[in-house]
């Protein structure tokens, strides 16, 4: 009997069952020891593409008495924290502004960018207006075209100002889209 077909495939059956089962919950551990510090080291190194930016609206520029009486434009630089991947820059440069009194409590804040080509404009003081090295547009003081064959498509581009705590200038900046008519906020 010894050498019965089924006694002898009853016998190893087992075996290869208990086999399967041990080398199946094998690979389930292996899976889970190198799997779990892969997704968990995956989500580490992609964190800064992940986060949300977090973007402040209003910038603290200067105070209101920096600001000439007279209405002649200011250019000031615009500070802010900067976050790259996973670098925090602290009160880095981001842009500038020209500030201007228009009257005792309203100032007037103009991008530094011509909205034709993104050169940087100048005030001139002989001029009463902005100019635009880089194309000779000419804007008047408030920012307006002051020809209407400009080069420029549109007036500079004037942001949000506001006056916090009695005396401190803030200014919510902003790029606009470049060499068209409309005032278009980069994304």
């Amino acid at each position: 009997m010894q050498n019965d077909p089924d006694a002898t495939g009853a016998a190893s059956s087992p075996p290869a069952r208990r086999d399967f089962l041990k080398q199946g919950c094998a690979a389930c551990l292996a899976v889970a020891a190198v799997g779990a510090p892969a997704v968990v080291g995956t989500r580490v190194f992609l964190d800064p593409l992940t986060r949300l930016k977090t973007v402040e609206t209003f910038v603290k520029v200067t105070t209101v008495d920096t600001l000439p009486e007279d209405g002649t434009p200011m250019q000031f630089p615009v500070l802010a924290d900067r976050r790259d991947a996973w670098t925090k820059f602290t009160q880095v440069p981001i842009g500038a502004v020209f500030l201007q009194r228009q009257s005792k409590d309203k100032l007037l804040a103009l991008s530094v960018v011509c909205p034709h080509a993104g050169c940087f404009v100048d005030y001139e003081e002989e001029k009463q207006g902005f100019l635009c090295p880089c194309h000779n547009s000419l804007f008047t003081k408030d920012g307006k075209l002051k020809e209407e064959q400009s080069p420029s498509p549109r007036p500079l581009d004037t942001l949000e100002v506001q006056v916090r705590n009695k005396n401190e200038v803030w200014v919510r900046y902003q790029d606009f889209q470049l060499g068209i008519t409309e005032k278009k906020p980069v994304a």
